[in-house]
């Protein structure tokens, strides 16, 4: 185990929770309630803007993630961005958006690196200096209530460039935000692709919270078990009357993927997310749809593994909301997310047979800090086997 990994596992508090927590019915109401002004600024989409902030009248400093690309952070979109708002310009981030936006908010936050290189390389302090405001417009991330920003970023090899990129979590508690809102209005116009992905991705992160080995609490227990709950019904409910009703659960996506967020700050994700960032570094794989990918071939690893562990209390708990046998709970599983959303496998995305091979260098090289959460340990080999099963 690393050292960083370690110092995590060591940390023996129960709860790492910082940000007041507000639900508003719609935008206006949370600008009224913070008093926005020329010193916030807010960090959005422009169809964002457009559907929600323009008619207000506002006098915020409104900077439209757009400009900067589309995708997930890289090194050059968070410089790029820091050169667009200088930091005497603003007292406040309000981030709207979805976990780009989230994460790329949490920075703005901070003390500006030297280089955003060695900010994600643990070169620079991680410094909380402004308040951040963050408001989630998907389902997934619960980026509004962690304490990590993710992003691709070059890839290094003993202190050497590679030429590849991966994708890195910087970790630290002074990124948690400041206050979390949830406005469930602000998920209507999500695509039904994007919002299946971002809600699958909620569910991941609840279950590596709940099978997580070393640092599952019984506060990331209690969270994982609801957001889990909520987060199958939702689904069972799509299933079974189309994409539609998803509108009328929103309330609850939202809540549950923060419920997601809570149970993840401390008991940690895993192997899922360790082995799809490089996918999503490399071949720009939406996150959640990466996690995807790999979610159903590493529960089957881990049942396999060590079925009688606590792989069997996440089967009787899934057991009990699909309304099947416990034995059955992971192929059930399995079927009821391929039926929200068809599962692509890695040939598709321009994954060769090549990085069968070289995507578990890079995991053991730069993600021990997700990999030591493993419910059953992983060696180069399992990781090999799982990369071809889903090629």
């Amino acid at each position: 185990m690393d050292k960083f990994s370690a110092s995590l596992v060591a940390d023996r508090r129960e709860i790492v929770f910082a940000p007041t927590v507000y639900k508003f019915q719609r935008f206006a109401e949370l600008a009224q309630e913070f008093g926005l002004n020329e010193r916030d600024v807010v960090l959005c989409n422009a169809s964002v803007h457009a559907s929600y902030m323009k008619d207000l009248g506002l006098k915020c400093q409104f900077v439209f993630r757009d400009k900067f690309g589309s995708g997930e952070p890289s090194e050059e979109m968070i410089q790029n961005m820091y050169d667009a708002i200088p930091y005497d310009s603003y007292d406040r981030v309000v981030a709207v958006g979805g976990g780009a936006i989230l994460d790329l908010s949490k920075l703005l936050g901070c003390r500006r690196p030297d280089t955003v290189h060695n900010l994600f390389f643990k070169r620079f302090p991680v410094v909380h200096e402004k308040d951040v405001i963050a408001i989630p417009t998907t389902c997934g991330t619960g980026s509004e209530c962690t304490n990590i920003s993710v992003a691709i970023v070059k890839d290094e090899k003993d202190g050497q460039l590679t030429g590849r990129e991966t994708k890195l979590g910087l970790v630290s508690d002074d990124i948690i935000p400041n206050r979390v809102c949830l406005i469930p209005e602000l998920l209507r116009p999500l695509p039904y692709k994007p919002f299946a992905c971002s809600a699958i991705d909620a569910l991941i992160h609840a279950t590596e919270s709940f099978l997580s080995p070393h640092r599952k609490t019984m506060t990331s227990e209690l969270f994982s078990e609801k957001a889990m709950d909520m987060l199958l019904k939702g689904f069972k409910l799509i299933s079974e009357q189309g994409e539609e009703a998803r509108m009328d659960y929103l309330d609850e996506f939202v809540t549950a993927s923060f419920y997601a967020g809570i149970a993840f700050l401390k008991a940690g994700c895993g192997p899922v997310h360790g082995m799809s960032f490089p996918l999503g570094g490399t071949y720009h794989v939406p996150h959640g749809e990466s996690n995807y990918m790999l979610f159903g071939a590493i529960l089957k690893y881990y049942d396999e593994k060590n079925p009688d562990g606590e792989i069997l209390k996440f089967k009787e708990l899934v057991a009990r909301i699909l309304g099947c046998a416990a034995k059955d709970a992971i192929s059930t599983l399995n079927a009821l997310l391929g039926r929200i959303l068809p599962l692509r496998p890695l040939r598709e995305t321009g994954f060769s047979e090549q990085d069968i091979v070289e995507f578990p260098k890079s995991v053991e090289i730069n993600q021990q800090r997700l990999m030591n959460n493993a419910y059953y340990p992983f060696e180069r080999a399992d990781m090999e086997r799982i990369y071809r099963e889903c090629y």
